[in-house]
């Protein structure tokens, strides 16, 4: 017999507990079955468990029905498959459902349990195939955006420096309030700085640093949405990534109705990172970031700001900031300052976070440079101590 671990995990909803006790009592001998008596306690145990394979729902229950509740599912879950149960199969329902919900079965009670489990095994399978689906975008699309800019980031130092630090930090903060396998968003936060590839180094750099921009310069700057998305139009499977990216600059609550649910919370959470990042690489501290923010909270999601200054506090004194030999910087430091030639050339611009590739480049910049001491923020897993960096004046 499988292990009972193996097992497709399958949550029931309805807020009459002799009904989900006999769906568990029918299913649990195939399936590992959780139950919940509520909407609300519906998503607590979906988030506590990371998402499960199919949730079935009834429609009549008292706060949030059916629909709207496999409406958030669609939206925390999408790659769960949603079944509603309801003993009132009028049409206003089952349209309210589908659209809604996106429902993938529509069962009326009472509902046999030879129907019930043909439906939930399907249901099973279409998960395994969004499943296989979400893993081979994530190993082969976000890797192959990952070997792009990393290679990008060579030639353009200034534009493509913050990308890492960017998608570290949303993806860290999605992963805190509950999401799983964003790749939408990952793949959103690390091209979100590619139409700045358009733009001269000197004009990147005054963006990067909060600079004052002429009229020109504005114009150039505002194209930048426009060039990513000319260079990323022609991409299979990119289409939620770049709806994403259509939005973070807009207003909170601005686009159509068809960017809902996922996109839109993509693009609030990375609107967010992206003026954080922007302030903290302006020299502002961690405090200060949050509260500007605040200030302008009307171009935020207020919920999501909350969570994120929650989740940004709880990091502080993690990290700490060291002064080391440029030669000894290791993947995951940031730099504190930036790092340029002897004639004034910038080779890496402060917040720009260590990559592998940067250590393989790194190596040409002369003996010299990389006995230079850098000023780096080290998160706490790689301090380095002073036996380490063997730093001797």
């Amino acid at each position: 017999m499988a292990d009972r671990k193996e097992l497709p995990r399958i949550l029931c909803v309805d807020d009459e507990p002799r009904i989900v006790e006999g769906l568990a009592l029918h299913l649990r001998r195939e399936y590992q079955v959780y139950t919940a008596n509520s909407g609300a306690v519906a998503l607590k145990t979906l988030q506590d468990l990371g998402g499960v394979a199919v949730v079935v729902s009834d429609m009549r229950m008292p706060g949030m029905d059916g629909a709207t509740l496999l409406k958030r599912v669609m939206q925390l879950h999408p790659e769960t498959t949603r079944i509603l149960l309801t003993g009132e199969p009028g049409r206003d329902t089952a349209v309210t459902a589908i659209n809604e919900g996106q429902i993938f079965r529509f069962l009326t009670k009472p509902c046999g349990p030879d129907q019930l489990k043909a439906a939930i095994e399907a249901g099973v399978i279409q998960h395994r195939l969004l499943n296989a689906e979400k893993v081979l975008l994530q190993e082969t699309l976000v890797g192959c955006i990952k070997a792009l800019i990393d290679v990008l980031a060579i030639t353009n130092p200034v534009a493509f420096g913050r990308t890492n630090r960017v998608q570290r930090l949303a993806m860290g903060f999605t992963e805190n309030i509950g999401f799983k396998g964003f790749w939408q968003l990952e793949a959103a936060a690390m091209l979100s700085q590619l139409g700045f590839i358009s733009l001269p180094v000197e004009l990147v750099e005054k963006i990067y640093y909060g600079e004052a921009l002429n009229k020109d310069e504005q114009v150039l700057a505002s194209g930048t949405a426009k060039v990513a998305s000319n260079l990323l139009g022609h991409i299979p499977r990119l289409e939620p990534v770049l709806q994403i990216l259509s939005i973070i600059h807009e207003p909170q609550g601005a686009g159509s109705a068809a960017q809902e649910g996922m996109v839109r919370t993509g693009a609030s959470i990375l609107r967010i990172v992206l003026d954080y990042d922007g302030l903290v690489a302006q020299g502002h501290s961690t405090d200060v970031a949050v509260q500007t923010l605040r200030s302008h909270s009307k171009h935020y999601d207020i919920n999501l700001l909350d969570q994120f200054a929650t989740f940004i506090g709880a990091g502080v004194g993690a990290d700490e900031i060291q002064e080391l030999p440029l030669r000894i910087v290791q993947p995951g430091m940031v730099f504190l300052e930036d790092i340029r030639t002897h004639m004034g050339t910038l080779l890496v611009p402060k917040g720009f976070e260590v990559t592998a590739t940067f250590l393989e480049r790194m190596r040409n910049f002369g003996s010299g440079m990389l006995m230079e001491k850098v000023k780096v923020l080290v998160p706490a897993a790689k301090a380095v101590t002073p036996v380490q960096n063997g730093a001797t004046g």
